[in-house]
């Protein structure tokens, strides 16, 4: 295993890096770390946002700065005010063993004179958004004209934003001997111009492919009708009742109304866009770290450089102007090892564009269906049921009981347990009830689709994000114990405590005998088809199907005897024995 002890950092950031909890370096850091030690060189780095890029710069830039100095040695710009800090808090917390260094974040919609009074105190490193570090030049409260080094992070990002010719201008006031070094998730021709314009023979990193999104985040796309795009979001969001996400949208009138519909309905939400106050932005941004609001409804420029762990979904409401946005948006799930989901509400106005969003990132994109009422509120009812069971028993409710108990006296278990769970289900079962599913478009079938025919089982497994699993992993052991391929496999569902998945019609007698004595952690593994009733009272809504045994052979194709065992789910108590397996 490679340690950050290995990559030639000295004893102060290696104790500074050990507190913070880092054990091994990404791959950017890995490749980036060693190189910037070891010579002077400019350098272009392109890989995407959340891939640990501050830590692969910040640290040689730290041990390469002289505490004694008092002089600025190094500028670090960053497309907004959010990552500006970030920058600093991060850079702060490596140079923790390194009395004397000083580290200043300047940027707009702050006091001018207040950051005047950090910067004259000569910090070594200044970190700063492009217009707030221009106008402070111009001032002649900035000087650059002694810095060794220039780190442009998000380059792409910056320049997307209109930033070039500010960027031009400060860059153009820099020593010719200085080192640059550009960090970027794509490299567009502006990019490509200010490489070529002021850096000297550049060495070039690239983690990945260029403009390629990260294999983490798996890429969906649902068909609806212009009309009922926001209906489509209502059920993706009610789909996913531990949802995390940003939603984008392509104007600031579009943003503010879609944020408004989402509180209106009642769903913790919060709007990102150029027309609010600083103060209103932080209010926004703040409620949305700390996860009080789920869903941040976002503009592509008011969203640039926003760092928010644990996103679980990006959600396309709807698709940017330029493809390249695309990429960026999506960087926002999916980090740090972590997997993501992007969903993109799709038109058949913008068919056109999955094609050419699957060549930019080198990923297919899984057409989807929009859940039916069915569908969410048999999620909501496990999600609940979940919630419950998984809830500690707060001791100050024992005086309140007694009277409680007289109130529910006579109520069975299961009238109890009905009412408890109707209190909560009702809203969406009435709601879902009543309303038809957004118009689906007609689409020539993708060859990336999946297996979106009719003759499908959904199955439901009671593993989810709780046993530490999301859709990737999840996807690995299912294809592992049932034995079938990759393909074979396909939209896979991960919830807090459970889960659902999908397999063709013909593969579910295999399905069913496939977990037959399976544990997971001691507990047992229980996989069932799923049929949630219907709105019109004729279904029992009963989960169906029992479990077999798991066979080995990818090309498994069930006999009649064991398709006939399958359906009937019958096993002797001698067959079951010392099959149980535990993963």
């Amino acid at each position: 295993m490679i340690t950050f002890e290995s990559l030639g950092l000295n004893a102060s950031l290696q104790n500074a890096v050990r507190d913070l909890g880092y054990l091994e370096p990404t791959p950017v850091q890995q490749e980036v770390i060693p190189m910037l030690l070891d010579r002077e060189t400019d350098l272009v780095a392109l890989a995407q946002t959340g891939t640990g890029k501050t830590a692969a710069f910040g640290l040689p830039l730290l041990q390469k700065s002289d505490p004694e100095r008092r002089v600025s040695q190094a500028l670090i710009l960053s497309p907004t005010r959010e990552l500006c800090l970030q920058i600093t808090s991060e850079l702060q917390n490596y140079a923790k063993y390194m009395p004397g260094l000083g580290i200043t974040a300047v940027y707009g919609g702050a006091s001018i004179q207040e950051q005047a009074k950090q910067v004259r105190r000569n910090p070594q490193i200044i970190a700063a958004t492009p217009g707030r570090v221009k106008d402070m030049i111009g001032r002649g409260i900035i000087d650059l004209s002694k810095i060794s080094y220039c780190i442009l992070d998000e380059a792409d990002e910056m320049l997307n934003m209109g930033f070039y010719e500010d960027i031009r201008d400060i860059l153009a006031g820099t020593p010719e001997d200085k080192s640059t070094w550009l960090f970027s998730a794509t490299m567009p021709r502006e990019v490509a111009r200010i490489a070529k314009e002021f850096m000297h023979h550049p060495q070039e990193v690239t983690v990945g492919t260029r403009n390629k999104a990260v294999d983490t985040v798996r890429h969906e796309y649902y068909l609806v009708s212009g009309r009922h795009r926001y209906d489509a979001l209502r059920r993706l969001v009610d789909a996913n009742p531990g949802i995390f996400s940003v939603i984008f949208c392509r104007t600031k009138r579009d943003t503010q109304r879609v944020a408004e519909k989402l509180i209106e309905d009642g769903y913790n939400a919060g709007a990102l866009h150029g027309d609010l106050s600083q103060n209103q932005r932080d209010l926004v941004m703040g409620a949305f770290r700390k996860k009080q609001s789920q869903l941040l409804v976002a503009t592509d420029v008011a969203a640039r450089g926003i760092d928010v762990d644990d996103i679980s979904h990006v959600i396309h409401y709807q698709l940017p102007d330029e493809t390249e946005t695309y990429t960026h948006r999506s960087g926002r799930t999916g980090r740090a090892g972590k997997s993501g989901i992007s969903m993109v509400i799709l038109t058949r106005s913008e068919q056109r564009r999955i094609r050419q969003l699957e060549k930019l990132i080198g990923q297919p994109f899984e057409k989807q269906e929009l859940p039916d009422g069915t569908e969410i509120c048999e999620i909501q009812l496990y999600h609940l049921a979940s919630k419950i069971r998984d809830t500690d028993i707060n001791p100050a409710v024992e005086p309140y009981l007694p009277p409680i108990e007289d109130v529910l006296e006579g109520l069975s278990r299961e009238e109890l347990i009905q009412k408890m769970v109707t209190v909560e289900f009702s809203r969406f079962y009435e709601f879902y009830a009543k309303a038809r599913k957004p118009e689906v478009v007609s689409f020539e079938k993708s060859a990336h689709s999946g297996n979106v025919g009719q003759d499908k089982t959904r199955y439901f497994i009671n593993l989810g994000e709780r046993d530490d699993f999301d859709w990737m992993s999840l996807k690995d052991v299912l294809k592992k114990v049932i034995g079938v391929g990759k393909e074979d496999i396909f939209h896979v569902d991960v919830k807090e405590s459970f889960s659902f998945f999908n397999t063709d019609a013909s593969l579910t007698p295999l399905v069913l005998e496939a977990f037959q004595g399976h544990t997971f952690k001691g507990r047992p593994v229980h996989v069932e088809i799923s049929s949630a009733p219907k709105f019109n009272g004729k279904g029992k809504g009963k989960r169906q199907g029992k479990s077999g045994r798991a066979y080995g052979s990818k090309n498994y194709t069930p006999d009649k005897k064991s398709r006939k065992k399958g359906k009937k789910g019958k096993k002797s108590k001698r067959g079951s024995k010392g099959r149980q397996r535990s993963y």
